[in-house]
C-alpha cells in the first residue's frame, strides 16, 4: 500500500503580498522529519522520500504526496464550514432588526437617525463582488481573524482567504519522478479539492520542483470590493533513496518468520 506524505504550505499571505514574492513568507512542514526532511518549517523544505524494491529490482512500495495549503493569521481551517456564511447572516438579521426598530421609533425621539444608520451599516459589514476579471473567492462577507465583519470604512486588519495551488511542476515533473494532479474530495478542510502526487521511488537523487501558489488581495473599485487574485511560485524539493525490502522483524530478506521447532 502506498505511504501518505503530507506537506503543509502555511502562507504569511500579507507580508507576501506586501513583498510580491514568497521567498520569507512561506513555511514548509511535512511528515517526513524523523525520517531525513529537512529544514522543517522554512521556504527551503527538502521532504525525505524512502523508496524500496524487491530482490529482482521492481519498486516495492510506492509513495504518494499531499499538498495542503494553509493562511497564516487568518481564520482557522478547522471551524465549520459555514461558519464565514452563519456570520453574514446573522449580521444581516440584526441589521433588520435595528431597522426595524429606527422605523418603528416614535417621531421626535432623538435626533441620532443619522448615527443609527451608520451603525447599521458597520453592522452590514463589507461584501465583496466576484466578477470574471477577479475570478476570487465567492462573494460573501470581509471577517477579521476573530470572526467579526469587517466594516466598510474600518482600517483593522481582515483575514484572507487559503493559499490555492493552482499547478505543480518542474524538474522533478519533466524527469517523470512524480506525477502531480488536483483530486476532489469529500474533506472539507480542503474545500472539496486538494493537490496530490504519486511518486517514482525507484530512482535515487534530489529533485527539485515548483508551485504555483495563488493569493487574493482586498482591493476596492469604485464602490464595490473584489477579491483580486496574485499569483506567485513556491519552490522545494524530493530527495529520494531507495534500499531492499526488508523483513521487520528479521531485518533480512522478505519471507517466512524463522519459527522454532519447539514451537509447533
Amino acid at each position: 500500500m502506498p505511504q501518505q506524505l503530507a506537506i503543509i504550505v502555511l502562507v504569511d499571505v500579507a507580508n507576501a503580498l506586501e513583498d510580491k514574492t514568497l521567498e520569507g513568507n512561506a513555511y514548509l512542514f511535512d511528515n517526513m522529519k524523523l525520517q531525513g526532511s529537512e529544514p522543517q518549517g522554512t521556504g527551503d523544505l527538502v521532504t525525505a522520500i524512502h523508496g524500496s524494491y524487491w530482490q529482482d529490482g521492481s519498486q516495492a512500495t510506492e509513495q504518494v504526496l499531499n499538498w495542503l495549503p494553509y493562511s497564516l493569521g487568518s481564520i482557522p481551517p478547522t471551524v465549520p464550514r459555514g461558519y464565514e456564511a452563519d456570520r453574514a447572516r446573522e449580521t444581516d438579521r440584526q441589521a433588520l432588526r435595528d431597522l426595524e426598530s429606527l422605523v418603528l421609533k416614535p417621531a421626535g425621539q432623538g435626533d441620532d437617525t443619522a448615527a443609527q444608520l451608520s451603525q447599521i451599516q458597520q453592522t452590514l459589514g463589507t461584501r465583496t463582488r466576484t466578477t470574471r476579471r477577479t475570478r476570487g473567492p465567492a462573494s460573501q462577507k470581509v471577517l477579521d481573524v476573530t470572526g467579526n465583519v469587517v466594516a466598510p470604512d474600518s482600517t483593522a486588519g481582515h483575514s484572507y482567504p487559503a493559499p490555492v495551488i493552482t499547478d505543480v511542476y518542474g524538474e522533478a515533473v519533466d524527469k517523470k519522478i512524480m506525477y502531480p494532479a488536483e483530486y476532489g474530495s469529500p474533506d472539507m478542510v480542503t474545500d472539496g479539492w486538494y493537490w496530490s502526487a504519486t511518486v517514482d521511488s525507484t530512482r535515487p537523487g534530489t529533485y527539485a520542483y515548483t508551485m504555483a501558489i495563488q493569493l487574493h488581495r482586498l482591493v476596492q473599485q469604485g464602490s464595490d470590493w473584489t477579491w483580486e487574485p496574485v499569483d506567485l511560485t513556491c519552490d522545494s524539493a524530493l530527495k529520494i533513496t531507495s534500499e531492499p525490502k526488508r523483513n521487520a522483524f528479521t531485518k533480512a530478506g522478505v519471507g517466512m518468520l524463522p519459527i522454532p521447532p519447539a514451537a509447533f
